[in-house]
């Protein structure tokens, strides 16, 4: 019979390990953006080639570019930024299905627990772009807006791309969470949408010159 005891002690050391190897490869990534969005929107879907492009864009700007490192989104952002002057970094996550690593990264970590991985991704961002996506896409975002609610993180740019797709969420954000109370009117302020890639470019580098103005006390992630 399994020592529970024993088991859960040694669950503790994974957890750990995870820790140590994301926080070592990672400290000195420098400016950084995670893009997030589905592992099921593939070539043919023009959100793929708008998140190719994008992670270009910042690649060449001197920002990184972190993904969850599988297909769809992931590997659309992982390509457009791999070779082209900053770090295209994958943290995978092991799943039965679907999360499969794509080949274009240049940093690779890979997680057997979400909440470990989420902290790499909220620790080492300083902007989330997120385009569409399913239930650990909206996690993610989320997560983002509540860690920000709650002044848990300090406030950065978080994008929604795609009005399209984004704006039944928007609608019912509006008509019954605000108004039922449940968030303030202003938190809908935590983020913006944008319809065109070029508009994020200029917000992120925006935020990195203000970060860069800060001292470097100022600058660390309260996480």
């Amino acid at each position: 019979m399994e020592d529970l005891k024993t088991s859960e002690a040694w669950r503790v050391f994974r957890i750990q390990a995870e820790l140590i190897d994301g926080i070592e490869t990672l400290n000195e990534l420098g400016p950084a953006v995670s893009i997030f969005g589905s592992a099921r929107l593939m070539p043919d879907s023009p959100y793929y080639e708008s998140a190719r492009q994008l992670a270009s864009s910042l690649s060449q700007a001197g920002i990184a570019v972190i993904t969850g490192g599988g297909p769809g989104i992931m590997c659309a952002a992982n390509k457009g930024a791999v070779n082209q002057g900053s770090r295209s970094v994958g943290l995978n996550i092991e799943l039965p299905h679907e999360q499969i690593a794509n080949p274009n990264q240049d940093t690779h970590l890979s997680f057997r627990y979400f909440f470990v991985r989420k902290l790499m991704f909220v620790k080492y961002s300083m902007g989330y772009i997120v385009f569409p996506g399913g239930f650990g896409t909206l996690d993610e975002f989320f997560e983002a807006l509540t860690l920000m609610q709650t002044q848990k993180i300090r406030h950065f740019p978080v994008i929604l791309f795609g009005s399209a797709f984004w704006q039944g969420l928007l609608d019912w954000l509006k008509q019954e969470v605000v108004k039922l109370g449940c968030i303030d009117a202003e938190d809908m302020f935590l983020f913006r949408v944008v319809d065109d890639v070029d508009e994020i470019l200029p917000i992120m580098k925006a935020h990195v010159d203000t970060l860069s103005s800060l001292s470097q006390n100022d600058q660390r992630s309260p996480i």
